[in-house]
């Protein structure tokens, strides 16, 4: 339990230096939207970490299961861009994946630009509202719905799997 704990804070640390270097202001605010990460403990933190109040990144450190009809909302950036990522992954100093973890849920809606499903497994179906979607080393257990061929056409799933159906509905 204690290389866990230190796992997770080296982790954040090394999370908090990359993503740190680049806070500049642009037209007089912050280009980083809110926190920069949530860490996804539980359903309460994993609610909170998607909301509008939440974070361009959340981080998983277990599998989480939850029967919420998760919505993926908010205008966060990452480096001045459009970006949100769920990281079912931990990795060490070199950025390698360690452990990948499960979320699990009967859908997700992903309503932000140059969303990042990461480095694990969403067990659900996805629903895609939203420019930029891709699927980094991960896995959809589940069906993939665009909102519209321009989404679908805009998405990169050239690194990870859909075992379901993908479809514009």
């Amino acid at each position: 339990m204690k290389w866990k704990t230190l796992a997770v804070i080296l982790l954040s640390i090394g999370l908090l230096a990359a993503c740190s270097g680049d806070d500049e202001e642009a037209n007089g605010e912050d280009v980083v939207t809110g926190a920069t990460e949530i860490l996804a403990e539980d359903e309460e933190s994993l609610l909170n970490g998607i909301s509008d109040d939440g974070a361009w990144i959340i981080i998983f450190e277990d599998d989480l299961a939850t029967e919420e009809e998760l919505v993926l909302t908010g205008g966060f950036k990452h480096r001045d861009e459009p970006a949100r990522k769920l990281a079912l992954y931990t990795q060490d100093e070199d950025r390698n994946i360690t452990a990948s973890f499960t979320l699990t849920a009967p859908q997700i809606t992903i309503k932000n630009e140059n969303t990042r499903i990461q480095g694990g497994t969403f067990a659900g179906d996805v629903y895609v509202e939203a420019n930029g979607f891709s699927i980094p080393k991960a896995t959809i257990d589940g069906n993939l719905y665009f909102a519209s061929e321009e989404y679908q056409e805009s998405a990169d799933l050239s690194e990870g799997d859909v075992t379901g159906d993908i479809e514009v509905q």
